[in-house]
């Protein structure tokens, strides 16, 4: 007797096959949706970050995490968001990386390639990040520094308050 699973795997393959890139992700996301399929990124998919795929990092497709974000890609993220000012692109390139992408922490750098990705690199990332250091409350927290000069390789964590101006901000609310 044929695998029920197996078929019903071909029959898919099949359908999705004449179908572009885009097509094929948005009817698998219904899928997904319609019968109550929670999608997960596979192990390998976890383990290799910066691999060899044909979109820059930060703009290949993940799955949403545990906090429900619907942003596939950094630069759908980045236009709910519309940040105006070199601190909030900043923070919502963190945002990205510990909300959506469910990092405990991460680099300036990190976040200065995401934006030049999208051809809104800030001119300097340490100041933007500074300015949400500064804010009251902060909206970010440098944990660690590598290096002595000002230079230095630096990693950050947001804040409650950084994540919630990073919401207001897609909410279309003012958070000042």
């Amino acid at each position: 007797m044929p695998d029920p699973e197996l078929q019903a795997m071909s029959a898919v393959a099949d359908a999705l096959k004449p179908l572009t890139e885009e097509e094929r992700s948005r009817i698998l996301r219904w899928s997904a949706e319609r019968f109550g399929v929670q999608l997960g990124a596979t192990t390998e998919q976890r383990t290799d970050r910066g691999g060899a795929g044909d979109e820059p990092e930060g703009l290949e497709k993940t799955d949403a995490n545990e906090s429900g974000s619907d942003y596939g890609h950094f630069a759908e993220l980045f236009d709910a968001a519309g940040p105006d000012t070199s601190a909030d692109k900043a923070l919502v390139a963190g945002y990205w990386f510990q909300v959506v992408r469910n990092q405990d922490k991460f680099k300036s750098t990190e976040l200065q390639t995401e934006l030049k990705h999208l051809g809104h690199a800030v001119p300097n990332i340490t100041e933007a990040m500074t300015a949400n250091i500064k804010k009251k409350p902060a909206r970010v927290l440098q944990i660690a520094k590598s290096g002595t000069s000002k230079q230095a390789r630096k990693s950050y964590k947001l804040t409650r308050e950084g994540q919630k101006h990073v919401e207001a901000l897609i909410s279309g609310a003012t958070a000042e």
